[in-house]
């Protein structure tokens, strides 16, 4: 059975569920939720404590015992994806020739980074397109935005009123 958390965060709610030893999901969508999962805030302790240190600046990776499934693909692209520093961005393409893919498995690439279960944590917002371009986030294009902002890997966007 899984049990399951929300936690406050300056881009909105965020969902965090695991089965007490690994945290297996981290999305904007509370409501995914399931059925028959249990909250227990206290079993996800450590990670809201480095979400809040990350979302303060304080913490530019993750250090949780994690656990989603997905196909041996994907596990490829997530853990290249994982491997992509705080900061800084890198293109779909780019990702998938660091893989090894064809240049025709470029999609593929890109629907693995959008199977990505661990917003945040394993940090897809961190790839956009080749022209540089905000493309795809399950969060929404915002909230990668405001991320890779946070990071310093964009600037801040200044809206006037008229």
């Amino acid at each position: 059975m899984d049990i399951y958390t929300t936690i406050d965060s300056p881009m909105g709610e965020i969902l965090l569920a695991g089965d007490g030893s690994v945290l297996t999901r981290v999305t904007f969508d509370v409501a995914s939720a399931q059925a028959g999962w249990r909250r227990e805030p206290l079993a996800f302790a450590e990670a809201e404590r480095q979400f809040g240190e990350y979302f303060a600046g304080e913490r530019i990776a993750f250090d949780l015992p994690l656990g989603a499934g997905g196909t041996e693909f994907q596990k490829r692209v997530w853990a290249e994806v994982a491997a992509v520093p705080y900061g800084t961005t890198t293109s779909y393409g780019a990702l998938a020739a660091r893989i090894g893919a064809p240049a025709d498995r470029i999609r593929a690439v890109g629907a693995a980074i959008g199977a990505n279960p661990l917003l945040i944590v394993v940090p897809c917002h961190r790839v956009i397109g080749a022209n540089g371009a905000l493309t795809g986030y399950a969060g929404g294009l915002e909230r990668k935005h405001a991320l890779l902002t946070l990071e310093g890997a964009l600037q801040p966007q200044l809206w006037s009123v008229s």
